[in-house]
């Protein structure tokens, strides 16, 4: 079974940075289409960031130019670098293959942009 930990949450004042990153306990970040996904208080999960197998991205047009999504297969490690954070980034993230499959979601990592 595959389990999916994020980390590197946290709280952050706009303008600021934070990477998140999430581990897979077994081989499936070289094989599948995985994402970072976020879900903010009163609104549905979506998908803000994509990376392929053969890691091209893409990106939700709210955080085009602003985050980077990457991975390391040999780590089987997906990571989303953050920069000039917005209250409106504030949600818990989470990361599952693209499309998700139910049975991966983890808990995912709060992130807060607040002053």
């Amino acid at each position: 079974q595959v389990q999916l930990v994020e980390s590197g949450g946290g709280l952050v004042q706009p303008g600021g940075s934070l990477r998140l990153s999430c581990t897979a306990s077994r081989i499936i970040t070289s094989i599948y289409s995985m994402g970072w996904y976020r879900q903010a208080p009163g609104k549905q999960r979506e998908l803000v960031a994509g990376t392929t197998p053969r890691s091209n991205t893409n990106y939700t047009d709210a955080v085009k130019g602003r985050f980077a999504i990457s991975r390391d297969n040999a780590k089987n490690t997906v990571y989303l670098q953050m920069n000039s954070l917005k209250p409106e980034d504030t949600a818990v993230y989470y990361c599952n293959t693209v499309p998700p499959e139910f049975r991966f979601w983890g808990r995912g990592t709060q992130v807060t942009v607040s002053s």
